[in-house]
């Protein structure tokens, strides 16, 4: 990627409230199995209504300056279920029980069979975002382990052979995706963390059956949960050195929320980071200046050239105009930043 410091979203852009009951969706822990009543739009009209939201969220991310758009991921009630609940071998109408990543009982999707991708899940998504943006794009798809850390197993004689199954359908859409002309597409694994002992036993191998002979940008996503449903943050990740025998290319971490020490990162000299930098647990609007800061931190410790700005995680969460702003904030951020890095690679204020 020639541009210094690209910008883009974890993936989630705040959906707007004609569109889905944003008081439902932030008084609960994100839905598993479907949730049709959070949307305030009849289904004959629902697909019409996201692909407008999805028009505007695109738009939002032009102005804000974003080098590298997403959908937004207008179209779903959380990162997973769409994808999740779209599956073979799943019985949607009877959920089954697994627990959150805070310990609480959540439904889930309850498998009854062999897990298989039926057709394309997302694919018009990526067609849609292509057809709306001359900027690079990225779509986002659940991670094979973290959909099997979500789901109630009643079917397989073990949880690996299940998730290997999940990684197989998401290898078939990922196929898909690049086909229909994403740039990068990018895995969600925020249960790597959650469960790092399971993450360890298995997680780099199911996740690298999802990108075998994938030739595409990939990048997967690892956190510490949504801010604005898993408040506490761990000084560290549990699981992350690992990601380096991974085969994806991007490796997206969050450090504001954290305050992360970015020496963590030179264990992972042979990936490029998507290093969040805006804290979603705040409406508070960062400075660029705040984010700027952020950005240098890890800067002895990758090198600009390894680096990718984004928010901690999804913005799904926020209010629209503090989402718009965090996001302006961080690209203004970015650009001192780059105008620092210009100069040193000029020759100014090194001496010369």
């Amino acid at each position: 990627m020639s541009l210094l410091l690209p910008t883009t979203l974890v993936g989630s852009y705040a959906q707007p409230d004609w569109l889905i009951d944003r008081a439902k969706l932030g008084g609960r822990f994100p839905p598993r199995v479907r949730a049709q009543e959070l949307w305030r739009v009849a289904d004959e009209w629902l697909e019409q209504a996201q692909d407008d939201a999805t028009i505007h969220a695109i738009r939002e991310q032009e102005r804000a300056g974003l080098d590298i758009v997403t959908d937004g991921e207008m179209r779903r009630e959380s990162y997973s279920n769409r994808f999740a609940t779209a599956l073979d071998g799943v019985d949607i109408d009877n959920p089954g029980t697994a627990l959150d990543r805070s310990g609480h009982p959540n439904p889930v999707p309850r498998v009854v069979g062999k897990i298989r991708r039926r057709h394309a899940v997302q694919v018009r998504d990526v067609q849609f975002l292509r057809a709306h943006t001359d900027r690079q794009i990225k779509i986002t798809v659940p991670g094979p382990f973290t959909m099997a850390q979500q789901a109630q197993n009643d079917f397989y004689d073990n949880e690996i052979d299940m998730a290997m199954d999940y990684a197989a359908a998401v290898n078939e859409e990922i196929r898909d995706m690049f086909a229909a002309g994403a740039d990068v597409v990018q895995i969600d694994e925020p249960y790597m963390q959650a469960r790092p002992e399971k993450a360890r036993e298995f997680g780099v191998e199911v996740l690298n059956r999802a990108l075998d002979g994938i030739t595409g940008t990939t990048a997967v996503h690892i956190c510490f949960g949504y801010a604005a449903v898993i408040h506490a943050r761990p000084s560290g990740y549990s699981f992350l050195p690992e990601l380096c025998g991974c085969k994806a290319h991007q490796i997206s971490i969050e450090t504001a929320q954290s305050n992360l020490d970015c020496a963590v990162l030179d264990d992972l000299s042979n990936k490029s980071i998507m290093l969040g930098v805006l804290d979603l647990s705040t409406n508070e609007i960062e400075t660029p200046d705040v984010v700027a800061a952020r950005i240098r931190r890890a800067l002895p410790h990758v090198a600009p050239e390894r680096l990718v700005i984004a928010p901690d995680c999804g913005l799904k969460y926020l209010p629209r105009d503090v989402a718009f702003n965090k996001m302006r904030a961080m690209v203004d951020g970015t650009r001192i930043v780059r105008e620092e890095l210009a100069k040193t690679v000029n020759g100014i204020g090194n001496g010369k």
